[in-house]
Formats: structure tokens, sequence, C-alpha cells
């Protein structure tokens, strides 16, 4: 199997974006209930646990796990 080009380039654009102290997919998931507290309370998430804000801000997939998250802990409370 080949790769395509615009592949290629997005796993080079991830791979020189990579940080020695970056949070993983499995720290995130780990962590990613505090966090959702932190922000429902109004705290300062992204000071309080900064690699995380920034594995939320790179990675889509746990994005969309943090904001489905938070839409049922809001749905919650109501």
């Amino acid at each position: 199997m080949r790769l395509s080009e615009d592949v290629l380039k997005k796993l080079i654009r991830q791979v020189a974006n990579t940080r020695p102290d970056e949070a993983s997919c499995d720290d995130c998931f780990h962590q990613l209930d505090q966090f959702a507290e932190l922000v429902l309370a109004g705290r300062p998430a992204a000071e309080a646990m900064p690699l995380l804000q920034d594995h939320l801000a790179r990675c889509g997939d746990c994005r969309e796990e943090f904001q489905a998250l938070l839409a049922v802990l809001r749905a919650m409370d109501q």
C-alpha cells in the first residue's frame, strides 16, 4: 500500500509538532472527567491541566469525546 502525498505531509506535520511532554490519548481519556468538572465549575481547566488542554487542541477524536462528555454532564445537571 502506498501513501498519498497528502497523507505523508500530514504525518510529517504531526511528527514535527509532537512534544516530549505531550499527553497521549490514554492520558487524556483517564483525566477527561476531571477536566470536564473544572470546566463546568467555571475554573481555569487549561491552567490546571495544560497538557490535557494542549492534547484536546491537537486531537480531534479526544476533543469530540470531551464535547460529548460535557453535553451529557450539562444535560444531567438540568
